[in-house]
């Protein structure tokens, strides 16, 4: 068989185990008769939204057996199609055949990618927080350029994205800001981006034109709605009031609506400045911080299936996931799954996909890979 047909079937034989491997296939196949034998129950729909619950979780095991089951079998066609054109010598169908297992393998990552989206939150709208570490101008443009880079991401996707809170630098780019990004499965692909981003580059701030590393954080968490219980006691909350700040025009307001929260116990803080109003800010603030509590909780309950735990950390050298150098070459490379890009300009204009594929599947697999750092 053609090098190029084997490679394009040893990736898609690689999804489909993935695939399976995540659905645990045999368990899949018995929950959807269980559920398919529930659907014809008459009285499922006494409890509306219990009968909900079970009707998406049919379509979802339906779904990601089904597009397994497809690919599995236009793999094994268009394979022995392959075979005999190379027989015949029909090197036109040969071709048609390689361009078929191309597509079917995007096809098969993409199916893939849908089928690891089924957390707990995963279909839910997520708040991402950017935040500048140490190095003043340097870090501040850098947390600006992430912003954009993650607005970009969301735009792409056909997510609608608002600005929540935002703190402008002192001389460029931001301090902090925080996105909400609305779409389906925000969440889910956004989750892996959480920790520390790395930037080497000539600073365009430097009269020497020397290179600069610099620092930003990102922290993802799901948006919940009152269905979710998070009890927060008022004594363990200090609430904090400024006056909005931004670029200008619409973000500035000249009362001190913006309205800041601090849980104590956890170190958490949370901001709004989003509205006008001080009381809708409050209310924001306080559904932000549900969410990073409830986010936390997720990440205990994942961590402590994979055995591992690691909790938020400085913003530095040493506890980078990705790493993006802009000079003397063009890299981006992620640190966790060694997936690598040569275009760092595409990636900073919001091409994170294959970024987020790889750290999902590696969530699954619990598979880690000595990965170099760049310099």
């Amino acid at each position: 068989m053609r090098a190029e047909a084997q490679a394009y079937a040893d990736k898609i034989n690689d999804a489909l185990a993935l695939l399976r491997r995540f659905l645990d296939w045999d368990k899949a196949l018995r929950r959807l008769d269980e559920l398919n034998a529930r659907v014809e129950d008459p009285t499922l729909w006494d409890n509306p939204k219990a009968a909900q619950d079970v009707m998406r979780e049919r379509r979802r095991l339906d779904e990601s057996i089904n597009a397994t089951r497809s690919i599995e079998r236009e793999l094994s066609d268009t394979l022995e199609l392959i075979e005999m054109a190379d027989d015949e010598g029909d090197t036109a169908m040969g071709d048609e055949g390689v361009e078929g297992l191309a597509a079917l393998a995007a096809r098969a990552e993409e199916d893939k990618v849908k089928a690891l989206l089924s957390g707990e939150a995963d279909a839910n709208d997520t708040y991402l927080e950017v935040h500048a570490g140490a190095g003043g101008t340097e870090s501040q443009d850098w947390a600006e350029m992430l912003q954009r880079m993650y607005t970009r991401w969301a735009e792409r996707h056909g997510f609608k994205v608002e600005l929540m809170d935002y703190h402008a630098g002192e001389q460029a780019g931001i301090k902090g800001a925080t996105l909400l990004i609305k779409g389906e499965n925000a969440y889910g692909y956004a989750k892996t981006e959480s920790g520390v981003h790395r930037l080497v580059r000539i600073s365009p701030y430097d009269s020497s034109a020397r290179r600069h590393t610099s620092f930003s954080s990102v922290w993802v968490y799901p948006v919940i709605d009152d269905s979710i219980d998070i009890e927060i006691n008022e004594s363990d909350l200090k609430i904090d009031t400024y006056r909005a700040s931004g670029a200008g025009g619409q973000h500035v307001n000249t009362t001190d609506s913006a309205v800041r929260i601090t849980h104590v116990p956890s170190g958490i803080i949370v901001a709004s400045q989003q509205d006008r109003s001080q009381h809708k800010n409050r209310a924001t603030a306080m559904g932000m911080l549900k969410a990073r509590m409830y986010e936390a909780e997720l990440a205990k309950r994942e961590a402590a299936a994979m055995g591992t735990y690691s909790a938020k950390t400085e913003i530095g050298w040493g506890h980078q996931i990705r790493s993006y150098v802009l000079q003397p070459y063009q890299q981006v490379k992620d640190l966790r799954t060694g997936v690598t890009s040569f275009a760092p300009s595409d990636v900073l204009d919001g091409a994170l996909d294959p970024f987020m594929a790889a750290a999902l599947s590696q969530r699954v697999t619990g598979e880690t890979v000595e990965v170099e750092d760049v310099d």
